[in-house]
């Protein structure tokens, strides 16, 4: 657990944020000659005393990120990210004229749309389509899935391994190449290890903050809509999602409006419907909108449930380097099944080694190699739930008798039913690029596709004083 709060420390964090795991983090201040010792165990009892005290839970507004307590601007920002403030909206949207109203977008995430089908024993496809009649009832203007964002976001991914690996001989930080995908990783990242670690991860944006982006920059102006007269809402199958639309870097200086206004998540529209007490098997289903959308089908990418990084890179590179044409990639599981590696070689020559790393006690122990120079990957795709996005800290629970494996498995079943897509092969992506983008390596596409990472101070608090 190295790297963690002196005080506050993950008990198992292979599961940190597995479904319907709560968060319980035990106090203990270590014994040292010539002090006393105080102890609170796991159970919340004074070692020395009969009294119990109730466990200290830590919830969302406690702890977004792995390495400590979120500062309090954070929470400020996180109680903006909430499907009351989204009610909110829409309630103070349905009182105005037409001609003052904002536009609402929903855009919603494959892993999400398939945790709320499972939940109500919908497809992926019909889920959506009657997601999207529920959220056109309550007043949302335009529905989008985040699958084209993600086609975008992977082929900027394939283009900068590209040139990380063809400078990597006069640039020791630019391989492995780490994803930037998942904001729970990127959080951990930018508070624990920061100026060593950040070099490494891509600077490309995740599917949430590309479509961010899009609706907010490009979309807009097309639909002749100033940006800060939308209201942009995504829903994730992760509360780090929240943390992620809230950065500065995701904010537009000139019209005063974040790319992404709100997020909620799966556990949280499972919350909406039962407040509406909608049945949502009984909704009317309406398509989905394609401007920005991957079609009328719900669409997926080839490789993993996470958004297949690491698998399309790997193909690319293949490609692109070493002329070999790959097809299915033979994944070998190291140390457990939530870390797998697969190698490309060329006269019985390894030249291409990628990895999964999934949970944080595998993201652990890779930075701990990389840190000792034991590191021998090109590429990792890193995080931070165990079994990745499907098994996301806000995914609706299991039912009862339904254990977390189980779910996630059918999850998995489902996930692979989408028909995939090879993002270079996308006519709609190729459009964007030479429409909206101005070419794939223009300006407005490195100042629209890809954001930077900065290391976070750390503040010392009452908690981490060792008496």
């Amino acid at each position: 657990m190295a790297g963690f709060s002196g005080v506050l420390r993950l008990t198992d964090l292979d599961d940190f944020i597995a479904p319907s795991q709560e968060c319980i983090k035990p106090v203990k201040v270590e014994q040292k000659a010539g002090r006393g010792v105080i102890r609170i165990d796991g159970d919340g009892a004074d070692a020395l005393a009969a009294p119990k005290f109730e466990k200290a839970k830590i919830t969302l507004n406690d702890c977004l990120a792995c390495s400590g307590c979120i500062t309090s601007a954070e929470v400020v920002l996180v109680n903006q990210q909430s499907h009351d403030e989204f009610y909110r909206v829409l309630a103070e949207n349905n009182e105005l004229q037409d001609s003052e109203k904002k536009t609402v977008v929903v855009s919603l995430s494959p892993q999400a749309i398939i945790s709320i089908g499972a939940k109500f024993f919908l497809s992926a496809d019909e889920c959506a389509q009657r997601l999207a009649g529920y959220l056109k009832k309550l007043g949302v203007h335009y529905i989008f899935d985040t699958n084209f964002a993600r086609s975008l976001s992977l082929l900027e991914a394939q283009k900068e391994f590209l040139e990380r690996y063809r400078r990597r001989e006069s640039d020791s930080k630019a391989l492995p190449m780490l994803t930037s995908a998942c904001p729970g990783w990127i959080c951990y990242a930018e508070k624990t290890h920061g100026s060593f670690i950040l070099p490494y991860i891509s600077t490309t944006r995740s599917p949430q903050q590309v479509l961010g982006s899009l609706v907010k920059n490009l979309w807009a102006s097309q639909k002749g809509i100033p940006s800060n007269k939308i209201y942009h809402v995504t829903v994730m199958p992760c509360f780090d999602k929240k943390l992620e639309a809230a950065r500065d870097d995701f904010y537009n200086e000139l019209y005063a409006t974040r790319e992404v206004d709100c997020v909620i998540t799966s556990v949280e529209v499972e919350q909406m419907l039962i407040r509406d007490q909608v049945d949502i098997t009984s909704v009317s289903p309406v398509s989905l909108d394609v401007d920005l959308s991957s079609g009328p089908v719900l669409t997926s990418h080839h490789g993993s449930s996470s958004g297949g990084y690491a698998h399309n890179v790997f193909i690319s590179a293949a490609k692109e380097l070493f002329n070999q044409d790959q097809d299915k990639l033979q994944w070998k599981t190291l140390r457990n099944a939530d870390f797998r590696e697969v190698t490309l070689e060329v006269n019985e020559e390894v030249v291409l080694r990628f990895a999964l790393a999934y949970g944080f006690r595998n993201i652990q122990n890779f930075v701990q190699k990389l840190k000792r120079g034991k590191s021998h990957y090109h590429y990792v795709e890193v995080m931070a739930c165990p079994s990745g996005c499907l098994n996301g800290g806000a995914q609706i629970r299991p039912d009862s008798g339904t254990s977390v494996k189980d779910l996630i498995s059918k999850l998995e079943e489902a996930y692979e039913l989408l028909p995939s897509v090879n993002p270079s092969n996308d006519l709609r992506v190729e459009n964007c690029y030479s429409e909206w983008l101005g070419g794939a390596d223009s300006e407005k596409t490195q100042m629209l596709l890809h954001t930077k990472y900065k290391a976070v101070e750390k503040t010392t608090n009452a908690l981490g004083i060792k008496w």
